[in-house]
């Protein structure tokens, strides 16, 4: 069965799991993952209450919705864990080594990613692999 939250399901998700860290409670493997990301985030780290769930955060206003962010760390941390789409972890190793800095080798990643799911939206089509992927070796080139 595949793990499909709402919206409010996986905000709330990441503010459980931060209220459980700041608490010191034993975290389960995927809220381990997510207080990773959000130390590495503490610019986010003012939304992770109830007041944030429902707000938006549009695009044209040059606004950067935390939530979304966040969830693509999540969404790249399972690609690195299992090398999917195949050949992801070697170009994450790649920029990692260029870059000296994990999270600016995440941050391409991210782009990466957002450009193929946009790419998916505007065609009305299922997400393209080999467009993530050739983002990456264009990243890496850029990188050199």
């Amino acid at each position: 069965m595949l793990f499909n939250p709402s919206r409010d399901q996986a905000r709330r998700f990441f503010i459980h799991s931060w209220q459980k860290h700041q608490q010191g409670l034993h975290l389960e493997d995927l809220e381990a993952v997510v207080v990773d990301v959000l130390l590495a985030h503490p610019e986010y780290h003012a939304y992770l209450s109830e007041d944030y769930i429902d707000r938006d955060w549009p695009p044209e206003h040059g606004d950067t919705n935390p939530f979304l962010h966040l969830s693509l760390h999540l969404a790249i941390a399972e690609q690195l864990s299992i090398d999917q789409p195949a050949g992801v972890r070697a170009l994450y190793q790649q920029l990692h080594a260029q870059h000296n800095d994990a999270h600016k080798a995440l941050h391409d990643m991210l782009e990466c990613l957002g450009e193929m799911i946009w790419q998916a939206q505007r065609n009305q089509s299922a997400p393209d692999p080999a467009i993530y992927l050739d983002g990456l070796r264009q990243r890496i080139k850029l990188v050199r």
